[in-house]
């Protein structure tokens, strides 16, 4: 396939200076195989903590591929799900669903520290942090359905394409 040659090889990160101390947990074979299961694993892995987590979504669902031993290289490319081009829009439905599913529907305000601070001068982490509950709980469950349905998804497409590979395989 030709878009596994832009996928660093095994080889090529253990070889790096950067990397090399990683080396006892990432050269397990199983993190590099292309396999239904592996795949699907590592792409749920990175479709979850993509979604759940904002900032190093890399290193952490790496971690978690390598315990759960799952594809490394999906792991960590599925994590692109949340970009900046859908960063907003994912946020805006967390925040959403976990205002109908608390029930707290109006943004937090502080007066006390609205007074003190204008809004121009607040930090983005306190924007998204007086969201609060509702956002929290709506990227969780966010996260969990969108992680389960790329697990099957994949699943599913592995399997129809091997049934389909089967198939074509005996009709020659």
């Amino acid at each position: 396939m030709s878009w596994r040659r832009w996928i660093p090889s095994r080889e090529s990160l253990l070889a790096s200076r950067w990397l090399r101390w990683l080396s006892p947990w990432l050269g397990h074979p199983k993190l590099w195989h292309w396999s239904r299961r592996g795949v699907a694993l590592g792409v749920a892995l990175g479709v979850f903590f993509g979604l759940l987590i904002p900032l190093a979504q890399i290193p952490v669902t790496a971690a978690a591929a390598i315990v759960l031993r799952a594809n490394l290289p999906a792991a960590a490319a599925s994590t692109l799900i949340s970009n900046p081009v859908t960063f907003a829009p994912l946020y805006y439905a967390a925040y959403k669903l976990g205002g109908w599913m608390t029930g707290e529907t109006a943004l937090p305000t502080d007066e006390a520290s609205s007074a003190s601070t204008p809004e121009s001068e607040k930090s983005s982490w306190q924007r998204i942090t007086a969201l609060g509950k509702p956002l929290l709980v709506g990227l969780f469950l966010i996260a969990c359905i969108a992680g389960l349905v790329s697990f099957f998804l994949i699943d599913w497409i592995w399997r129809m394409r091997t049934r389909w590979r089967w198939r074509s395989r005996a009709d020659r």
